[in-house]
């Protein structure tokens, strides 16, 4: 099983989260690409450390939000995405090279995350962006999304993804951050729920109800509460499990 977590997301004087920490204990790096997080000395730097560490590096796209951080709904026209995406997928991939790695996989952060899920202008973006610039390229997305059927139907690898630290409804979607029960604090409990992800194929639901989550893929987000503490947990409680923590793109 992957595990990743959203690092690189702190902006000149700003730093968020704990980056070489995570690094030292996630398969995958979603790097912030200079949209809503990141900067070039930041790329540079979680770069450098992912290579070092042999973390696989991929380039996390989202809006033109700073300000927002990327979690506010931006609606871009398909060309307008389509080349955003492009370029912030050459700008982390510029910083890969120069310590002899590469992006490995995209995943959209935030609003566009949510957007591509069921948007189908917005998800054949993100699908058109990943074509044009490298095939070979898989995407980290929600099982079942707008964005994975169609980057299925354009030949791209899908890998699907849980979130042991986010609240889930009963229809397989997270919970708003804005509602009660979006983030699951409580270290124990965000392990456990990863170690069923991986093993059972399986999430509880904020109802109480148990739904399918076949996943390849655990996130934790790097921003949350505890996450330094949350991610030693689930790696342990992986291991114990008999889950082997391994990145899905080489």
């Amino acid at each position: 099983m992957d595990l990743n977590a959203d690092l690189g997301e702190g902006f000149g004087i700003w730093r968020l989260g704990d980056d070489d920490a995570l690094l030292n204990l996630v398969t995958s790096a979603n790097v912030a690409c200079g949209f809503h997080g990141g900067d070039p000395p930041t790329m540079r730097r979680v770069c450098a450390a992912a290579v070092q560490r042999g973390v696989a590096i991929g380039a996390q796209v989202g809006y033109r939000d700073l300000a927002g951080f990327g979690r506010r709904h931006i609606g871009y026209a398909f060309a307008e995405l389509r080349d955003e995406i492009i370029y912030q997928l050459g700008a982390l991939d510029a910083f890969c090279r120069v310590f002899r790695g590469r992006v490995r996989y995209l995943k959209p952060h935030g609003a566009l995350y949510h957007a591509a899920a069921r948007d189908e202008s917005q998800a054949a973006a993100v699908v058109a962006a990943v074509g044009e610039y490298d095939h070979e390229l898989p995407v980290l997305c929600a099982p079942g999304s707008m964005l994975a059927q169609l980057a299925v139907g354009a030949g791209l690898r899908v890998v699907a993804e849980g979130f042991a630290d986010r609240g889930y409804l009963p229809n397989g979607q997270l919970v708003p951050r804005t509602a009660f029960g979006a983030l699951v604090t409580d270290p124990e409990e965000v392990a456990a729920r990863a170690v069923r992800m991986a093993t059972e194929r399986t999430v509880v639901a904020v109802d109480g109800s148990v739904i399918p989550c076949p996943v390849e893929s655990i996130c934790l987000h790097g921003d949350s509460p505890g996450a330094v503490a949350a991610a030693e947990l689930v790696r342990a409680a992986l291991i114990d499990a008999g889950v082997t923590p391994t990145p899905f793109a080489r």
